[in-house]
């Protein structure tokens, strides 16, 4: 079994820590990697999709990012306490009719003793907006980590 540092139960540094890996790992597109910081029999609920494991992990990521082109991805530690984090992000794409989006929404973490996600739970609304409108380009820069975004 692999351990995925920072392990629970959390410290608002560490709790930090992890969200910036999350944000990271989801920066880069890939599904294999973003799907090896969860738990074998992980349980997901992304806006209303239910998933069970990696491999439907995997799956559901590359759907995601086959349709969701140039994502770009910022995450915020909401709160922790134990094995558990909330965040919330913001994301930007466009469709393949070249439409642009914002994406918000709140994630439900919880994790295993070893660092790996158990669960995740994710409630998404998506706005459209003029590509002049962006203010996601790429993943966040170093000098940004720890930064929060506007609301709107």
């Amino acid at each position: 079994m692999s351990t995925r540092p920072p392990l629970p139960p959390f410290t608002e540094d560490s709790a930090r820590q992890k969200v910036q890996a999350a944000e990271d790992a989801w920066n880069t597109r890939d599904p294999e990697r973003v799907a090896a910081a969860y738990t074998e029999d992980s349980v997901w609920r992304n806006r209303s999709e239910f998933l069970t494991g990696r491999e439907e992990i995997v799956a559901f990521l590359t759907r995601k990012w086959e349709r969701e082109r140039d994502y770009a991805l910022r995450k915020d530690l909401w709160t922790f306490g134990g094995d558990r984090i909330a965040v919330r992000f913001q994301y930007e794409w466009h469709d393949a009719e070249g439409r642009w989006w914002r994406s918000y929404g709140n994630e439900l973490w919880e994790f295993t003793a070893d660092g790996l996600m158990s669960r995740r739970e994710a409630s998404i609304n998506d706005v459209p907006i003029e590509e002049s409108e962006r203010r996601i380009r790429g993943p966040r820069p170093e000098s940004e980590h720890g930064t929060g975004f506007p609301l709107a």
